[in-house]
């Protein structure tokens, strides 16, 4: 049966665990060439077993530029070719401004922002000679205020500009660029999260919906339209997942 990504290749960051599992079997399951990448060598065991189709796994902590460059190579040694690029990986711990450490601020800036930017420096070349796609996965906490969330929310909606930057820079090339911003989703992030214990009850509740939370295979379901050949008009964009939370 022919699938929309037969014959292609993806890296997928964050992918033992939560949205980047669920985008790996998506893609996976469509027929691409998966390399997933993650931090958690365990997460991304079970995400390998889970998979129909060819998944790679690969340790890599996309805070360190070198290791980023060569994840991409990696890929690109074992697939051929490189197609797509999936920033999925992320960090969120919840704090006071004036209580966020510097390790903890350059922690989630390096994560959320620096590993997207050097994946994507290291990628450029061959998803444009490819004409690929880079997804990032960003938040609704990069386009509204956010308690608590002040290192997240900054490098979150520095993704968000980084990828109207890169959707610019390379408009004249079949490169596409995009971004998604959940809200709340079902992930491990979201069952772990501790706020703070004295936290604002009237601010908290600025972070949630009414009607629920996403699942990850609603990510997913997304990334694998943008990253198709039916998104094909599409670069620059940045879709909410968010259950109407930024617009209420």
């Amino acid at each position: 049966m022919t699938t929309r990504f037969d014959g292609t290749a993806a890296l997928i960051t964050g992918a033992g665990s939560g949205m980047g599992r669920a985008i790996t079997l998506r893609l996976a399951s469509e027929g691409a060439a998966v390399m997933a990448v993650d931090i958690d060598e365990g997460g991304l065991a079970e995400t390998r077993f889970l998979a129909t189709g060819t998944v790679s796994v690969r340790v890599v902590d996309v805070a360190d530029p070198a290791a980023c460059a060569e994840a991409v190579a990696a890929a690109v040694t074992e697939f051929g070719r490189l197609d797509v690029l999936g920033n999925v990986a992320g960090i969120y711990v919840p704090a006071h401004v004036t209580e966020t450490s510097v390790d903890l601020y350059r922690r989630t800036l390096a994560v959320n922002l620096d590993g997207p930017f050097f994946l994507s420096q290291a990628a450029i070349p061959h998803l444009v000679a490819a004409g690929g796609s880079i997804i990032n996965i960003a938040s609704n906490a990069g386009v509204q205020g956010v308690p608590y969330s002040a290192a997240y929310a900054a490098s979150k909606g520095g993704l968000i500009q980084l990828t109207r930057s890169l959707a610019v820079e390379y408009i004249k090339t079949p490169l596409r660029v995009n971004a998604i911003a959940p809200a709340g989703t079902l992930t491990n992030i979201a069952r772990t999260v501790k706020f703070p214990e004295d936290r604002d009850p009237d601010l908290a509740r600025r972070m949630g919906g009414y009607r629920g939370v996403a699942m990850p295979e609603e990510i997913a379901a997304l990334f694998a339209f943008l990253a198709s050949s039916e998104a094909k008009s599409i670069t620059g964009a940045v879709y909410a997942v968010d259950n109407g939370l930024t617009a209420s």
